[in-house]
């Protein structure tokens, strides 16, 4: 009996494929930090069981409609806007994220963002290698305090919870501000929930975590912006299409904020002439919100055991459709 196949669009190590291998014929993409280029993956997705797919690679309505034989997309990420869930519904195809896993990892790095925008420390770490410290100042590179101030956090899933458990450890203020409340947080948490522009007026920092939806797209606009303190520091882990990037560059030149911490950005990879990373206010970083070994060894085995599933005829473990 022939091997279902099963295409991955990514290089991932070999240990975390090897319940895939014993039941499906595996090719993978053999490249880390290059995309599979748009041709191939239509190729592959018309002859693929299975898909393990990358949030930057685009399963749109044109390539899941050619995928005959195509019965799971297992995404390695939390978020699945890459892929047309309507379309792949329609069609029975089975499509799956990595929630949970990479929680903790990814308040880790949203946390991060903050001490280093606040601190200054990729600016004061350049400092000292370019041979500019050359003497010892009493504002010398003083950035702004993180304890005692109050953080907002927009979109108060499993990682908005888990930086507002970090931000408890800072003494901070939590607000947060939702679809939905959340009264367990708020007990929890001592987490006020706010109007989304009351977030905003209040926060020194403002940390964006909102999955990508109609609503959020471009939420941060000049208008949130404006609403924002002179001294308040912008942090983006969820979706860098929740910004308007050109109203954030304004805002940042008019020093209507202080600055911004950067993970995701509207295209990615960021241009490396972009005028964000220009700015000595911004800590830019490319898209490793969850890049601990630990956590995307996890992700990719999680990845696997769904795709394992669905072909077994089981139920997935992290299905969204």
């Amino acid at each position: 009996m022939q091997k279902p196949y099963v295409f991955i669009t990514r290089k991932l190590p070999d240990e975390t494929l090897v319940e895939l291998n014993q039941i499906a014929e595996v090719k993978m993409w053999p490249h880390e930090e290059e995309a599979v280029p748009r041709d191939v993956l239509l190729a592959e997705a018309r002859k693929a069981d299975g898909l393990l797919t990358m949030l930057s690679d685009n399963f749109d309505a044109e390539l899941l409609q050619q995928a005959s034989s195509l019965k799971v997309v297992a995404n390695l990420a939390v978020g699945y806007d890459n892929i047309d869930i309507k379309t792949a519904s329609n069609l029975g195809i089975t499509v799956c994220n990595t929630p949970d896993v990479l929680t903790d990892s990814t308040a880790d790095l949203a946390f991060s963002l903050i001490l280093a925008t606040a601190r200054r420390i990729v600016e004061s770490a350049n400092y000292v290698k370019e041979g500019k410290w050359n003497s010892w100042g009493p504002l010398l590179l003083a950035g702004a305090d993180v304890h005692h101030k109050t953080i907002g956090i927009v979109g108060m899933g499993r990682i908005g919870e888990a930086v507002a458990r970090r931000a408890k450890g800072f003494d901070m203020k939590i607000l947060y501000h939702n679809r939905n409340r959340k009264p367990e947080a708020e007990v929890s948490l001592n987490a006020e929930y706010k109007d989304f522009h009351e977030l905003l007026k209040q926060s020194d920092f403002v940390v964006s975590l909102a999955p990508l939806t109609a609503e959020t797209k471009g939420m941060f606009n000049r208008e949130a912006f404006q609403s924002m303190k002179e001294s308040a520091i912008f942090i983006n882990v969820g979706r860098g299409a929740a910004v308007d990037e050109s109203a954030l560059i304004e805002a940042l030149q008019n020093k209507t904020i202080a600055g911004a911490g950067l993970d995701v950005f509207e295209k990615e990879p960021i241009d490396p002439k972009h005028s964000l990373l220009m700015m000595k206010q911004v800590v830019a970083l490319p898209h490793i919100g969850s890049a601990s070994v630990e956590t995307r060894m996890k992700m990719a085995e999680l990845a696997c055991r769904n795709i394992v599933n669905i072909l077994n005829g089981k139920e997935p473990e992290t299905p969204v459709t």
